[in-house]
């Protein structure tokens, strides 16, 4: 009995929970994202490609680009290339035609980043999430809502 009230106040808490999670449109690029509660905005970038969002121990990059290394898939390849250039280990990395997915680790610090095609592959739209190993468990659950809020039919 007591695991059917624990289990139906997660379930009621639920949809407060998920209120408490912000949007953040992006009009240059035409995509979106929800920002975790608690994550303040360092205001749009100069360029009008995404925002920085932050706590005191993550940090959620969002933006929009132009594919110039020839397709998604290399664009892809690239940014894996710059993160392990800055001495990043990849630790996970999945990716189709139209999406990715990585993440790394340096020292006690865990990145995240997703990637999705817009304008039939010419732009994308991206996030990166940089957070503590000790709070793994804490930001599983937001890096899987961000990966499906991440959405943009984009700006072509």
């Amino acid at each position: 009995m007591r695991i059917a009230a624990v289990v139906l106040a997660l379930l009621l808490a639920l949809p407060a929970a998920a209120a408490d999670w912000g949007r953040y449109e992006n009009a240059r690029y035409g995509y979106g994202i929800d920002v975790p509660p608690g994550f303040a905005g360092q205001g749009e970038s100069d360029n009008g490609d995404g925002q920085v969002f932050s706590t005191p121990t993550a940090k959620l990059t969002v933006y929009g680009a132009n594919v110039v290394t020839g397709d998604f898939e290399d664009e892809v390849r690239q940014s894996q290339k710059y993160i392990t250039d800055d001495g990043w280990t990849l630790t996970y990395q999945v990716s189709t035609p139209n999406k990715a997915s990585y993440s790394g680790v340096l020292g006690a610090r865990v990145i995240y980043v997703r990637m999705i095609a817009l304008c039939a592959s010419a732009q994308f739209a991206a996030f990166s999430l940089e957070y503590s190993k000790a709070d793994l468990a804490k930001f599983d659950p937001v890096v899987s809502h961000l990966v499906q809020s991440l959405t943009g039919g984009g700006n072509c």
